[in-house]
């Protein structure tokens, strides 16, 4: 009874000698750890020497012009697989790093100097050089409309013009082609000048062809971007034998995502006087009213499907029913709409 008394107590005593033996090596450790990182700190080098670190296992030495030590910055090892993995990035005799303290706070290192260098110029030379005076000619080709109408015909509208930001020479054409010929169609040919930002003015000719007599006009008209981004157009035209008429346009581009257009417009013609030759009352004589869907695969390139209503009042509608035709239809349309 007195040994199995006796053992758990001499097990109890023995794992405290133990204990307190660690305890006193990792004291006397860390003691000398602190004291030789005391001795290190109190022998600098003198100033302006350069402090080196030995490689006992390369027998080479590496040292910074800060006076940090790089191998003991890395350990011994990562330092030798750098210089082993990239040699380029061994220090060179003679050759000093990077200076790191000669960057700005925000570490943006400023690009190089031009190979060459520009000569000492006159304002208006900077201007003739840079283009900053709006003299630069561009020309755009556009068809906002192109498009099969649901009865068979082939519907188009487009626009060129090359010139500048503000003096531009521009064509514009409409019309619809049934069964091989031009049922309606004009041509206009456009001056442009920019009035202010946003809004033009144009002066020029227009010119009818299709069914019934052709006919020529001066145009007179201003477009541009309307406040809540719409598109606005109005013309007025001045024909032969005192003949007056007007066009206005608008349209809105609602964009349901960043590729998917919805495009309402609303397009009114009007005429000074009657033209039974044209099949044409006086008054308001006709106005069309589409709604468009586009997907821009590109900005460029966008095909379409909708449906446009068609209107004719008046004398104009007269015309209509005694041709056998309707005053007014409502029409699906598939197109594309593209530019370049």
């Amino acid at each position: 009874m007195s040994t199995r008394r006796t053992a758990p107590a001499l097990a109890t005593v023995l794992w405290l000698a133990a204990t307190a033996a660690s305890a006193q090596d990792a004291h006397e450790h860390a003691h000398a750890h602190a004291g030789m990182h005391a001795d290190h700190s109190g022998h600098r080098p003198p100033a302006g020497a350069e402090e080196t670190c030995d490689d006992t296992h390369r027998g080479a030495s590496t040292s910074r012009p800060d006076g940090r030590c790089a191998r003991r910055e890395l350990g011994g090892e990562a330092a030798g697989h750098l210089e082993t993995a990239h040699p380029e990035r061994r220090p060179q005799a003679g050759v000093e790093g990077p200076r790191t303290d000669a960057l700005p706070s925000s570490g943006h290192v400023a690009p190089p100097p031009p190979a060459a260098a520009m000569h000492a110029m006159t304002a208006a030379e900077m201007i003739d050089v840079m283009g900053m005076d709006d003299r630069a000619s561009w020309s755009l080709v556009a068809f906002d409309r192109f498009e099969r109408v649901e009865r068979g015909a082939l519907a188009w509208s487009a626009r060129a013009s090359y010139g500048g930001d503000v003096d531009r020479f521009a064509v514009r054409t409409e019309g619809e082609r049934v069964d091989g010929r031009a049922e309606h169609a004009d041509v206009e040919l456009l001056w442009s000048r920019a009035l202010a930002p946003f809004w033009d003015s144009q002066i020029g000719l227009r010119r009818d062809f299709g069914e019934g007599p052709e006919r020529s006009w001066a145009a007179f008209g201003v477009q541009g971007l309307a406040p809540y981004w719409f598109e606005v157009g109005a013309t007025a035209y001045v024909g032969e034998q005192g003949r007056t008429a007007l066009r206005a346009e608008i349209d809105y581009e609602w964009l349901l995502t960043q590729r998917l257009v919805l495009q309402p417009r609303l397009e009114i013609n009007a005429y000074g006087k009657r033209d039974p030759a044209a099949h044409l009352g006086a008054g308001l004589s006709d106005a069309e009213f589409g709604l468009r869907l586009r997907y821009e695969i590109r900005r460029e390139f966008a095909p379409y499907i909708g449906v446009e209503r068609r209107q004719r009042f008046g004398a104009t509608a007269d015309y209509a029913r005694a041709g056998g035709e309707s005053s007014g239809d409502t029409q699906c349309v598939i197109g594309v709409r593209f530019w370049f």
